[in-house]
Parts: C-alpha cells; structure tokens; sequence
C-alpha cells in the first residue's frame, strides 16, 4: 500500500504542475502562498536541463513547500558576438523532467513580459564581478544581476539554490543579496559531472566527438591543481604554469583565463590557501566552457596517469 501510496502521490504531483508565463500570475500565485505561510523555494535556470540542473531542483524541493523553476534565456546577460540565439531549448522536454522531480510551477515568460517597451533599470555588482567572466564578459554580470533581481521580486522566494559550477555568478548573488537587504538564502550547490568528470553544460550539446574528449582537459587540470596543493605547493603562478601547460596538451582548446583568486572577493591570489579556488574558462572548438574547484574541498573525478 506504501508503494501505491507514493505512486498515486507521484502522478498527481505531475498533474498539477503549474506553467506561469506572465509577471502578474507569478507573482498572484507567489502571493497566495505566503498569506498560507508557505516556504517557496525557486531554482532559476535558462532551461534545456540536464542532470545538474535537476540537482539544484532535488535540492529546492527539500527546502520549501512550494518549488517554482524558471526558463528564461535572459538576452541581457549576453554579447553581441554571443550564442543567445543559438542557445538550445525544448520547454516541453524541460517540463517533462521538472515534472518528474516534484517542481510545482514553472514560471516561463517571453522576452517582452520581462523587458517591457522603455525598459531602462539595471542593476550592477560591482567588485566581485570585474575579474573572470566579468572581464571577458563585459555587461554578462549586469545582465544576470538584473534578471534575478526582477525573478525575485517575481517569485518572492525564501530560498533560492545556485550551482557552484559558476562560482563567481554565486558569490554575485550573494553580495547583491546581502547588499540590497534581500530577505532570500542562498543556497550553492556542488558541480554535477559526467561520469568521466566534465561539468554538466547545456552547452555540452555543441561539442563534437573529439572535442568532447579536450573538454576532460578543464576537470583534469583542476585534479591537477588540487593534487599539487595538497602536496604543499602555494605559489599560485606555479599551479597555474602547470595547469596552462596540461589544457593546451590537447587539442581544440584555448584558454580565455585561467585564475586563482579569493573565494569572497574574486581578486586574483598570489598564493594558493582553502581560501582560494581556480577557475577556468576555456574554448573548445567553437564552445566556451566554464569549471573551477575551492581549495580544500572535494573533486572527486577520474584522472588518468601518465599525461
């Protein structure tokens, strides 16, 4: 009977899954839920999930009563020369995996709903966001600064989970939270990887055959980088001599940056302590790909010997 129980539980949890795709009904539905006193948790994500994706929503779903995930491929965050219209997408295989691990509404809205004719509020994080991807990237932090302040006040969550994959995106949320009074916890979660230790990336799809096997340079070189400091070396231009020489051995890549900086303030670190953590920004062919690791904590990935 338990079994039968937790099917019937399971297949009316995924009738019942709510698809928001105006401000004003999020925010209704968001409403009603706190005059219940309600905890809403809320993942945002710009969809085309993959396993990563569905662990921060595992994760939402233990932390409130009310879990909301939004798709929105927000073009603010974006450069000219960027793939937003490349991005893949497929709502109606998002919808079946939200379904799937107990997400009770998706808020899905189209570009206009979030940036109205006249639009012209930004908002900006300054300190944390001028190294990494905020230097290659310019106006990238602005546009994720300012959509997730606008999903906030849309969802009006009290828990919102991040994945640690792009730490310094974590450390921005944090610092705008922290700095506008936001009433929200933030919840960072560890990288899900492939089985062989890429990070998941919805941009994952763009690699070919052997370039998907270059991509196993990031994780490796940070397997590395974490060997080494564990074996007592600190100068972090040593580590990172190292960790330039291991990704160019493969083909197909090209390092946009590759850093050790502070885990709070994102400044570029002399010195290699559980403080720091390294991070990677690396082209493969023609895809960007992202992966960093904290000093002191686990990366637990295969690595081969020898290269």
């Amino acid at each position: 009977s338990r079994l039968l129980t937790r099917r019937f539980f399971c297949a009316r949890r995924r009738n019942i899954l709510e698809i928001f795709n105006t401000v004003k009904d999020m925010q209704d539905k968001a409403n009603r839920l706190r005059e219940q006193g309600k905890r809403i948790a809320f993942v945002p994500t710009m969809g085309y999930f993959h396993e990563g994706h569905l662990d921060l929503m595992r994760e939402g779903r233990k932390r409130g009563d009310y879990l909301v995930i939004s798709i929105f491929v927000n073009p603010t965050q974006f450069g000219p020369a960027e793939d937003l219209d490349k991005y893949p997408r497929d709502f109606e295989r998002d919808r079946t995996l939200a379904e799937e691990v107990g997400v009770d509404a998706i808020f899905f809205p189209d570009n206009e709903g979030m940036y109205p004719p006249r639009y012209q509020t930004y908002v900006d994080v300054e300190g944390v966001t001028k190294n990494l991807c905020g230097a290659a990237r310019q106006g990238h932090f602005r546009g994720v600064a300012t959509v997730c302040t606008k999903l906030f006040n849309i969802v009006k969550p009290h828990v919102t989970v991040f994945g640690k994959k792009d730490f310094q995106q974590l450390v921005t949320i944090r610092t705008m939270i922290r700095d506008l009074n936001m009433d929200i916890d933030v919840i960072g979660m560890p990288t899900t990887r492939e089985h062989d230790g890429l990070a998941m990336s919805s941009r994952n799809v763009y690699l070919s055959e052997e370039e998907r096997e270059s991509a196993l340079s990031l994780s490796r070189s940070l397997f590395l980088a974490k060997k080494m400091f564990e074996a007592g070396e600190t100068d972090a231009g040593k580590v990172l001599a190292e960790v330039t020489r291991y990704i160019e051995s493969y083909p197909h890549t090209r390092i946009d940056y590759a850093k050790i900086s502070c885990v709070d303030t994102i400044e570029e670190a002399q010195h290699v302590g559980v403080d720091t953590f390294i991070a990677l920004a690396v082209k493969v062919g023609k895809t960007r790909l992202i992966d960093n690791h904290v000093f002191g904590e686990v990366l637990d990935i295969p690595y081969p010997e020898g290269r």
